[in-house]
């Protein structure tokens, strides 16, 4: 777990949260119990708006800069073992997004799961941002079912997004063709977001995870009221996700609904979506249910119908529509 300190965590330390505890949880999995071919429809349930997949396969899959499969944490999180985990949850789709950490920019394992399980997944995309035409590639995998381009601060070969030539055009062609852009930040890099949600108002814009507000287990006053103010671009959404590495870290969760409500009430429960980041929410004490659980059983304000838009609707506006 991380300790309090006022230098926020990086990607790195973020995914650092689960390895040991993530690895025996999965590896306690019943392989077959919930087959992925189950006789499942898939519009039938919730969405889950963020989880990774890889895979021991590493001669089909190959990991990036020179890893193998002992640097798998935990060893195994196929998209069979994802389902078997999310199912009996009510959870019949899965956006699935690119585990750079493992497999750089080689989106093939995410893409070709999308189309072994047609209407199951769909997917968020990591490309270089630096290139000479992202946009083509962007448009390569959109024809593989991906709706959405993870970004992170400093890619795109700047300081700023706004002096990138590619992350310009992957803003400007994000919005002309219905994909998303889906930061990966820190509260501290929230008016990077707003600057470029100025430059391209129509782009649709997923945050993750809050923008990580919490992850040292505070939750302050200025983070908060920036990650809300960016619901005046109204193409922006927030994932309110990764509960197993904000706050207090732990189920049942109940100190994030506060901030849960602060993003309802700028956001409405139309730009919010519900997400686990599978597989690291199976670490210690947490558990695919709790996560669920706290939106779905938890949380007393919200309707039947927002409970919907979080746990489906948003999601399946944003990333199967």
């Amino acid at each position: 777990m991380f300790k309090s300190d006022s230098n926020p965590p990086n990607r790195r330390d973020f995914l650092k949260i689960a390895s040991a505890a993530s690895a025996a949880a999965v590896s306690n999995l019943p392989q077959a119990a919930f087959a992925a071919e189950q006789d499942v429809d898939p519009a039938s349930g919730y969405v889950d708006a963020h989880s990774h997949i890889w895979t021991r396969s590493v001669d089909e899959y190959p990991l990036a800069e020179g890893q193998t499969v002992d640097d798998l944490q935990p060893p195994s999180f196929t998209a069979e073992e994802l389902l078997e985990t999310a199912r009996p949850h009510g959870v019949t789709r899965v956006v699935l997004i690119q585990h750079k950490t493992y497999h750089g920019v080689d989106n093939s394992y995410i893409t070709d799961t999308i189309a072994k399980y047609p209407g199951v997944f769909s997917g968020v995309a990591c490309i270089e941002a630096e290139a000479d035409h992202p946009d083509q590639e962007m448009s390569r995998l959109k024809k593989l079912g991906i709706r959405g381009f993870r970004i992170r601060p400093g890619e795109g070969g700047a300081d700023r997004w706004a002096e990138s030539d590619g992350m310009n055009t992957m803003w400007a062609y994000a919005a002309d063709t219905g994909l998303a852009i889906c930061p990966l930040i820190d509260a501290e890099y929230i008016p990077q977001v707003s600057e470029m949600c100025e430059m391209y108002p129509e782009t649709t814009v997923v945050v993750d995870h809050f923008a990580r507000i919490g992850i040292d287990g505070e939750m302050r006053e200025p983070d908060l009221k920036a990650l809300a103010a960016l619901a005046s671009h109204e193409n922006v959404h927030v994932k309110i996700s990764a509960y197993y590495a904000l706050g207090k870290k732990r189920p049942p969760y109940t100190d994030l609904i506060p901030m849960i409500r602060r993003m309802y009430d700028a956001y409405g429960a139309e730009r919010l979506m519900w997400a686990s980041d599978c597989p690291y929410q199976l670490t210690g004490d947490n558990t695919y249910g709790d996560s669920v659980e706290l939106v779905t059983e938890r949380i007393d304000f919200l309707s039947a119908e927002e409970t919907d838009w979080v746990m489906r609707k948003t999601a399946d506006k944003v990333y199967f529509s």
